[in-house]
This record gives structure tokens, C-alpha cells and sequence, in this order.
């Protein structure tokens, strides 16, 4: 992997909303979803400087060097994923984000700490198809 950024760092966490339901409704067709949704997601992180260092089932978590990079990510791949054609079995995949920025410690190509916590609540609280930012975000952009 490559070197993550250290420091006061930006975090983007995405999930797609009532995705058990959908992979219930159509596997197929979700994992047809899935594919699409990682490619845009990838590539709008990568393309903004960021880093993908982990995934979980359809969860993205990213860490970019600054806040501004990662809105700009957040923003521009909510409006791919609503422009995308999705299958009619499954509807439009609504992704829901958080964006928080903090100190994390950085351990075997993945974070810890407090940062971490607080933008997993933060997505928590989100709809699909919502970026949310954390007062920390704020005071940065």
C-alpha cells in the first residue's frame, strides 16, 4: 500500500444505505451495483488525492491530506452515483458519507483513535445520498 498521510489528517466513510435489503431483493443485480459503486468511489478518492485503506462489505473508508480534497471527493462521487443508470431491480444506490478531520494513529496500513469514532457516528446519523461534516471539517474548509 501506498504511505498514508500522518498527522491532522481528513476521513471519508461511505455506506450504501438498506444495501441487505437490496442484495435480498437481487443479488445479481447487486453485485452489478457493487462493482459500479466501488469504480466511482475509487476512482473519485484516488482522483482527489485521497486513499482507500479499507473496505467493509460495501463501506469505503478514505484518509486525505486535506479537507477540502475530500469534500471535493465526497461531492463529486455523490453526484456520479446519482447520475449512474442502476438496474430497476435494485433502483439508485443511495450512499450516504461523513467527513471528519483529526489526529489518528496510523498502525499496519489502517487508523485508530478517536477520530475514527467520531466519523463512524457521523455516518450513523447520515441518509443516502448525504455528506455530512463534522464542526472540525467546518472550521477547516
Amino acid at each position: 500500500m501506498t504511505d498514508l498521510p500522518a498527522g491532522t489528517v481528513t476521513f471519508l466513510f461511505t455506506d450504501i444505505e438498506g444495501s441487505t435489503r437490496l442484495w435480498e431483493r437481487d443479488a445479481a443485480a447487486m453485485q452489478a451495483a457493487l462493482d459500479r459503486h466501488d469504480s466511482i468511489l475509487r476512482k473519485t478518492i484516488e482522483g482527489h488525492g485521497g486513499h482507500v485503506f479499507k473496505t467493509v462489505g460495501d463501506a469505503f473508508c478514505a484518509v486525505f491530506v486535506t479537507a477540502s480534497d475530500a469534500l471535493e471527493a465526497a461531492l463529486e462521487a455523490q453526484r456520479e452515483l446519482s447520475a449512474e443508470g442502476w438496474d430497476e431491480n435494485i433502483g439508485p444506490l443511495r450512499v450516504r458519507m461523513a467527513l471528519h478531520a483529526g489526529a489518528a494513529t496510523e498502525r499496519g496500513d489502517d487508523y485508530f483513535g478517536p477520530p475514527l469514532n467520531r466519523v463512524a457516528r457521523l455516518l450513523a446519523a447520515a441518509h443516502g445520498g448525504q455528506v455530512l461534516l463534522s464542526v472540525a471539517i467546518q472550521e477547516l474548509l
